[in-house]
């Protein structure tokens, strides 16, 4: 089974990804209706201008000329100078009808050729053509969508002869939604990242850390070592579950110290002789040593400490056989370093073991510990 804190990082990550998913999903369906509304803008803004530029460049009425399209006195039809120039100014798809057949225009059919001699679509000739009004929205050209504005051309006696049109290619939509949503994604991740950073910084120091503490010494109490309180801060429910842990180690604590005196009494009964032919237990020996020098006096150890730790550390160090520091006993008793610290410096205050300093290259020194060699070779 995964450790909360596994559980914790995994519904955190899910949250913010799904929180991060749906945004883009959400701003993107926006930034799809803006971008539409933001071409179809742009595409009526540009065929007034456009007109004003032919208007401007090309005095005179609109009329058809031995089937040409004129504006004045300058062909318009096969013009393919006047929709390349009107094209570079608004960056559109740009195209004069006669009727409702392209005669002059920057539109491409698939094969590369200027679409000359196409028809306008059936659904703007209907709204152009026959009703006289603007068209502004999606439509289909020579096969490609565009948003486009049709604006329909008469001439002096005001009937329709044609039709001027701007359009721009959805591709280019598409592609401004895409590039928004590619940034959106981008600083997303970015937030969920730094989001994702400062709540499991918050978490790892304000739960996790302290249930872990509270978790070693709970453990330490379940194998009858631990001695010491805890003192973590958090939230209110695991400062309540700190203080009840506290005040079981409390408990406990009196109760090791009341079986360790009454212990106690019973092997001070008793001369601990160690014979050549009868093995004795070195925390036996240890235990032996204490009471003869009597360091114990008529409370027993010290507050604090307990027998059956006491045995457990003199036990490791006869059996490494070699100076060992407090964190290598630490770990191989597991217990905490603090707690065996005290252990060994109350058996060296004793006269049990002997200490050096070990230096290395860089860093304080390291104190080990090693039974007296007296008491070793017993």
């Amino acid at each position: 089974m995964s450790s909360l804190k596994h559980q914790i990082l995994v519904l955190m990550l899910g949250s913010l990804c799904v929180l991060a998913i749906s945004f883009i999903i959400v701003f993107g369906w926006h930034m799809r209706v803006k971008a539409v509304d933001a071409a179809i803008v742009k595409a009526n803004t540009d065929i007034a201008t456009g007109m004003e530029i032919i208007n401007f460049s090309n005095p005179g009425p609109w009329h058809v000329q031995d089937g040409m399209l004129y504006k004045g006195k300058t062909q318009i039809s096969y013009n393919t100078g006047l929709v390349d120039h009107l094209a570079d100014l608004t960056g559109d798809t740009v195209t004069l009808f006669l009727g409702d057949t392209r005669v002059a225009t920057t539109v491409r059919s698939p094969d590369g050729e200027r679409a000359t001699g196409t028809k306008v679509s059936d659904i703007v000739a209907q709204t152009v053509l026959q009703k006289g009004q603007i068209y502004l929205g999606e439509a289909n050209v020579v096969g490609e969508l565009y948003q486009t504005a049709y604006e329909p051309i008469r001439d002096i006696n005001g009937d329709i002869i044609g039709i001027f049109y701007v359009g721009i290619s959805k591709s280019y939509a598409q592609s401004f939604i895409v590039y928004s949503s590619i940034r959106l994604a981008m600083l997303g991740l970015g937030l969920t990242l730094i989001v994702g950073l400062v709540t499991w910084f918050f978490i790892q120091r304000v739960v996790i850390r302290p249930l872990h503490e509270i978790t070693l010494g709970t453990r330490d109490v379940a194998t009858g070592h631990a001695t010491e309180k805890v003192n973590v801060t958090g939230p209110k429910e695991i400062g309540d579950l700190a203080v009840a842990f506290n005040l079981m180690v409390e408990r406990l604590g009196g109760i090791a110290d009341e079986m360790s005196k009454a212990t106690l009494a019973k092997v001070s009964s008793v001369e601990y002789i160690p014979s050549d032919d009868v093995r004795v237990e070195e925390s036996d020996r240890i235990l032996n040593e204490l009471i003869k020098q009597g360091c114990l006096g008529q409370k027993g150890l010290p507050k604090g400490l307990n027998q059956l730790t006491l045995k457990q550390v003199a036990s490791f160090l006869h059996d490494t056989c070699e100076p060992v520091s407090a964190e290598n006993v630490a770990e191989g008793v597991s217990l905490t370093r603090v707690t065996v610290r005290r252990y060994l410096e109350f058996l060296e205050q004793c006269g049990i073991l002997t200490t050096e300093l070990k230096y290395g290259p860089v860093g304080r020194p390291v104190k080990l510990f090693q039974p007296v060699r007296d008491l070793a070779q017993h």
